[in-house]
Formats: C-alpha cells, sequence, structure tokens
C-alpha cells in the first residue's frame, strides 16, 4: 500500500478492503474498536466494543441504551473509533456523528444474536453497580425462566448506533518510522483526502 493506492480509493471502500484483510489475516478479533465519547463535562471515556455492520452510511454497534455510553452520546452524539490490526500492521481512526439505528435493525440483529447474548441483554444493568457477584447469575436465571421458549424479544433499553465517518485515516507501519498516514476528512463535494506526516 502507498499513498497513491490509498488517496484514489473512497475511504469506506478502503475501510473494507483493510477490513476484510484483517479478517483473511486470521487477527484474533478483526472487528475489536476502540469507542471513545465525552461526558457532559468534557472528559474523555474509552471503552473496547465490536464492530457489528460497515456500508456507506457509517459504522454500526450495540449497547444498552441506559448504559454509560449511551448516556454520553445522548448529551453529546459525537464520537471516535480506533481499529488496530496487529498482524497487518495497520491503524484506521474515525470521527463523527452517531445517531440511533432504526428498530428495524435493532430488531434484525438482535434475533441474529446467540440465545443466551439475549438473555444477558435483558439481565445486565449495564454501568451499574452489583449487590455481590453472583446477581448477574441470578438475573440471568430469572430472564431465561421469563423466556423458557420460543424467541427472546429485543429489551426496550438495548439498540446500535451508527457512527456517520467526518474524518477517517488510515496508519500502515513501515520501517524506520517511515509509517504511511492518509487523512480523509468530508466535505460538502465528497472527500478531501491529504497524506500527512507519522
Amino acid at each position: 500500500m502507498n499513498y497513491e493506492s490509498q488517496t484514489t480509493h473512497d475511504p469506506m471502500v478502503q475501510f473494507r478492503e483493510w477490513f476484510d484483510a484483517a479478517i483473511l489475516s486470521g487477527e484474533s478479533e478483526p472487528t475489536a474498536m476502540s469507542l471513545a465519547t465525552v461526558t457532559a463535562y468534557g472528559t474523555p471515556n474509552v471503552r473496547m466494543l465490536l464492530l457489528k455492520g460497515v456500508d456507506d452510511r457509517g459504522f454500526v454497534f450495540y449497547t444498552n441504551l441506559e448504559s454509560t455510553k449511551s448516556t454520553e452520546l445522548a448529551a453529546n452524539p459525537a464520537a471516535a473509533l480506533c481499529f488496530y490490526w496487529k498482524v497487518l500492521k495497520r491503524q484506521v481512526r474515525v470521527t463523527g456523528r452517531v445517531e440511533p439505528v432504526s428498530d428495524d435493525e435493532a430488531d434484525e440483529y438482535f434475533a441474529s444474536r446467540p440465545r443466551l447474548s439475549q438473555i444477558g441483554a435483558w439481565a445486565s444493568a449495564q454501568s451499574r453497580p452489583m449487590s455481590d457477584s453472583f446477581e448477574l447469575e441470578r438475573n440471568c436465571a430469572a430472564v431465561a425462566l421469563r423466556f423458557p421458549i420460543g424467541a427472546v424479544p429485543r429489551p426496550p433499553h438495548w439498540s446500535g448506533y451508527r457512527l456517520t465517518p467526518a474524518t477517517i485515516e488510515f496508519w500502515q507501519e513501515k520501517p524506520f518510522r517511515c509509517h504511511e498516514r492518509v487523512r480523509h476528512a468530508r466535505t460538502a463535494a465528497g472527500w478531501d483526502t491529504q497524506p500527512i506526516f507519522p
């Protein structure tokens, strides 16, 4: 990969090419990404999530709508993502605005999850204190009794978000710190592409 080959691409096409390569490379978890949000007081907050969808509209992840990240996104719907694929020695950074996915999208993804993950979504009061280390297990047992057979419906407090990228930056490791780094910034006319120093 070189600057010229990167700058001829739509960055979303470029991302999907790198993402597909990461899946084929043997990365242990190619969908892993850090998600950075900002508290109402301007304090940054970051955690690891899994990418659950990507297309021309943006990057999709799912979570408990009562979690810390959701509270922060409600107050400030801007976020940043960072992917790092060690096998390929590549990093992608993304910034942009975040908005909820549609109910239909959330329903479809929730229905595709393993049953135990569906039960866990009902059982976990994400980000809030537990009374003891067994409270989650007790909650899971209660949910399993509530939905003993058939489909588990999506909880009202569980859905997804889509980050629409404003900037996407690609970084490729090279010897002697001569890394390749290209930033794409969205404009009214499309994407402005600029190689930048590593």
